[in-house]
């Protein structure tokens, strides 16, 4: 396997703002059909103490001319194919929605490969052992934009204006066929702390299926609900952002700690 290049780096992983040197890492991915934009408002918050990266899929916006992943793997596998193997700073994963699977994952591989992630949070997202959800992939372009609008993420999809939701399509289905038949293999737990994180009032995410992620790690699991459903974050940056700059400053005196809203299971 060739090593990747800084122009892969640059194409699949984006730095919106630079951070002090040594800062602790967080890489945010994507929902279904989002982008790495989506998380520019926690780079803000969060850096220059936090090194804010976030994942750009390809099949979207400076992306659109490239094909999009239909099956998670892929993503995880490229994603972790850049991560470089030498550097030894800490990497806390974020993955909202479709972008908790990948982060899972991903978390799977670097621990598979001798270097497990220091956190995963997993928001608006199941436990990736219980049964699969409905699915929307297969059915035509109005039920997929029922169901997005019923999510209220049309601002998330497409802020710029929602005319452009149904240009976003193509890459917005080939999201939901990736999240919706993917199945999690039986393998070793994670060995990181988790925290899930959920909208109160979120549709496809209660707060009894996001304590299930306790299934995938032999670390502490904690609950953290907020106001709102399931694009809960996007009134919440300042919140969110002392929560994880709370958790990530914890890691390294207290490994096994990290911020409690709701209570530990």
């Amino acid at each position: 396997m060739t090593s990747p290049t800084s122009a892969e780096r640059a194409l699949w992983i984006r730095q919106f703002r630079p951070a002090h040197p040594q800062a602790p890492r967080l890489l945010c991915v994507p929902h279904a059909g989002g982008s790495a934009g989506f998380y520019l408002p926690f780079s803000q918050a969060l850096s220059p103490e936090l090194d804010v990266l976030a994942v750009q899929y390809p099949g979207r916006q400076d992306r659109r001319g490239e094909p999009a992943a239909r099956s998670i793997a892929p993503l995880a596998d490229a994603i972790f194919r850049l991560l470089d193997p030498e550097d030894t700073t800490p990497l806390t994963l974020f993955g909202h929605s479709m972008g908790a699977v990948v982060a899972f994952e991903l978390a799977r591989r670097l621990e598979a490969d001798g270097r497990p992630v220091s956190l995963l949070v997993a928001s608006a997202r199941r436990g990736p052992f219980l049964r699969p959800g409905p699915s929307f992939h297969h059915l035509g372009d109005d039920a997929i934009l029922a169901e997005v609008r019923r999510l209220s993420s049309v601002d998330a999809l497409a802020p710029e204006h929602p005319g452009l939701l149904r240009l976003a399509l193509p890459a917005l289905r080939a999201d939901f066929q990736a999240v919706e038949t993917y199945r999690a293999a039986p393998a070793a737990p994670l060995t990181c702390p988790i925290i899930a994180m959920t909208g109160a009032d979120d549709p496809r995410v209660p707060p009894s299926d996001a304590q299930a992620w306790s299934a995938v790690t032999t670390a502490p699991v904690t609950l953290s609900v907020h106001p709102g459903g399931h694009f809960y974050l996007l009134a919440r940056v300042p919140e969110i952002a002392a929560e994880l700059r709370h958790a990530l400053t914890g890691l390294s005196h207290v490994p096994a700690r990290t911020r409690n809203d709701v209570g530990e299971f």
